[in-house]
């Protein structure tokens, strides 16, 4: 047995403690909104939340639960969201933040690394969006053992990523030249590197807007197929705040349905408001927060039983692919999913996001 197994069953001892006592002290909430132990309207406080990167469509479903309303309503006074680029863990770990949007990569490698106490309790994105991508008439990058003898542009953040996606398909780090770059494309673009590791809904579309035929490299479809804007937050955190963690996520499951359902809401939002001193694309904004709305966000897991869940299959493959990375872990290590069957079962109405 794992020593990350005694403290997850620990943290659950812990929150089932203080569930009993907040049921013994009052009566349950409502099932339309979230409410506190004695049947009143719930008050967190403030909620600190790490972005995983900078404020654009991506975070979609955050914009909308917040102008929407919807943090307000499940008892926060703000959700201070705090850009990117970053992993989350360190900010978790420091305390600067609750709550993190992160991946299955970088959540698992410190807690096999460190035994970081660290817990994923959903999944915006049930694929994992990285790609490797390329020119068409460059690199031209389309299998992983295209890579081999190339130049590929590797943000220092994703460093651990992409020795992921190496190590999944059998490629030595010195069969090939990693550049260390920031997150401007256009280093592909002038020819300094051949790959650069992106998202399909983000620089990929970005740089075809701009005239360009491109190449991609799915992480997802070579050897990588792992969860991605994890919710991820301590253990501690889930112990001690467990009715504000589901608060959280009855919002951000709010605010992602609206996104669903409108992609061209969450991306307006991200343009105009959240994001309006970052000279976004509206076009491409729109076509980003279409596409994760239609290909990432949502699954068959997501239609059956509400949208973050991260079905057996999918943790399990999520666990291979950290193993062909050479980390390894356990889903009890990395999952909890406790939470968010909580809300569902309190809220059934949310299962419904498309409704």
């Amino acid at each position: 047995m794992s020593i990350f197994h005694s403290k997850k069953r620990a943290a659950a001892l812990i929150a089932a403690t203080i569930a009993t006592a907040t049921v013994l002290a009052g009566c349950a909430g409502s099932a339309e909104t979230p409410a506190g132990g004695d049947g009143e309207a719930a008050s967190y406080g403030e909620l600190n939340l790490q972005l995983s990167w900078i404020k654009n469509e991506e975070f979609s479903g955050e914009f909308l639960a917040d102008a929407n309303g919807y943090y307000e309503e499940a008892g926060f006074t703000k959700v201070n969201m705090t850009a990117g680029p970053s992993t989350g863990t360190a900010e978790l770990l420091s305390g600067t933040a609750d709550v993190a949007l992160s991946d299955a990569i970088s959540v698992g490698s410190v807690i096999a690394e460190e035994e970081a106490p660290l817990t994923i309790i959903g999944a915006t994105y049930q694929k994992n969006p990285f790609t490797i991508l390329s020119l068409a008439d460059g690199g031209n990058i389309l299998t992983a053992e295209d890579m081999i003898g190339k130049k590929i542009g590797v943000q220092d953040s994703n460093a651990s990523l992409f020795a992921a996606l190496l190590a999944s398909n059998g490629i030595d780090a010195s069969e090939l030249t990693i550049v260390p770059v920031l997150y401007d494309p256009s280093v592909l673009i002038n020819g300094d590197v051949d790959g650069f590791m992106a998202y399909l809904t983000n620089e990929s579309l970005t740089v075809a807007a701009q005239g360009y035929e491109v190449a991609n490299l799915p992480f997802a479809d070579n050897g990588l197929p792992f969860v991605a804007e994890t919710i991820t937050t301590t253990d501690t955190y889930i112990a001690s705040d467990r009715e504000k963690l589901k608060a959280f996520l009855y919002a951000e499951i709010k605010g992602w349905s609206d996104a669903v359902k409108d992609p061209s809401a969450g991306s307006k939002l991200a343009v105009e408001v959240y994001g309006a001193d970052l000279g976004l694309d509206p076009d491409v904004s729109l076509a980003g927060a279409t596409a994760q709305a239609e290909q990432l966000v949502v699954s068959d897991e997501t239609v059956a039983n509400g949208l973050f869940t991260i079905s057996e299959e999918l943790q399990a493959e999520t666990i291979a692919s950290l193993k062909a990375a050479g980390i390894e872990v356990t889903a009890e290590d990395l999952f909890d999913m406790s939470l968010l069957a909580e809300v569902y079962e309190e809220h059934p109405d949310l299962i419904a996001y498309a409704g």
